[in-house]
C-alpha cells in the first residue's frame, strides 16, 4: 500500500499510523502534524481549534472515498484556519525558527509613538 499523504506549508496529513514512531499506512487513520517547520508560536487553545477544525473535515467526508484530492482539501481549509489564527492574533511567528519566509504576510508591529 502506498502512503496517500496532503502536504502544505503548515499542514502535513497522512493515511497512516505512528507505529513505535514509524508511520505505517493505513487506509482507515488519517495521521495531522501542524507546522513542522515550527514557524509559529502555539498556544494549547489555538492547537486544538486546528486538531477539532480537521476532526470537522474529516467527519464531513465520512463515507466519501479517501483521495489525495480529498486530503488536499482539507489541508487547504486547515491553511485558512492557521492564516485566520495569526491576523487575529492567536499565533504568532516563531522568530527562533530556523527559516523566517513570513510565509502568511509580514509579521505586524505596533506603532511606535
Amino acid at each position: 500500500m502506498t502512503l496517500l499523504k496532503s502536504t502544505t506549508r503548515h499542514v502535513h496529513i497522512l493515511a497512516a499510523e505512528v507505529v513505535d514512531e514509524t508511520l505505517v499506512p493505513s487506509p482507515n487513520r488519517l495521521t495531522l502534524d501542524v507546522d513542522p517547520d515550527n514557524e509559529f508560536t502555539w498556544t494549547p487553545a489555538a492547537l486544538e481549534k486546528v486538531f477539532t477544525r480537521f476532526e470537522e473535515l474529516v467527519s464531513g467526508y465520512a463515507g466519501a472515498d479517501l483521495t489525495d484530492y480529498t486530503l488536499r482539501r482539507i489541508g487547504s481549509d486547515l491553511e485558512h484556519l492557521i492564516r485566520a489564527l495569526l491576523q487575529a492574533g492567536e499565533i504568532s511567528y516563531n522568530l527562533e525558527s530556523r527559516v523566517l519566509n513570513y510565509s502568511m504576510g509580514y509579521p505586524r508591529l505596533a506603532p511606535q509613538e
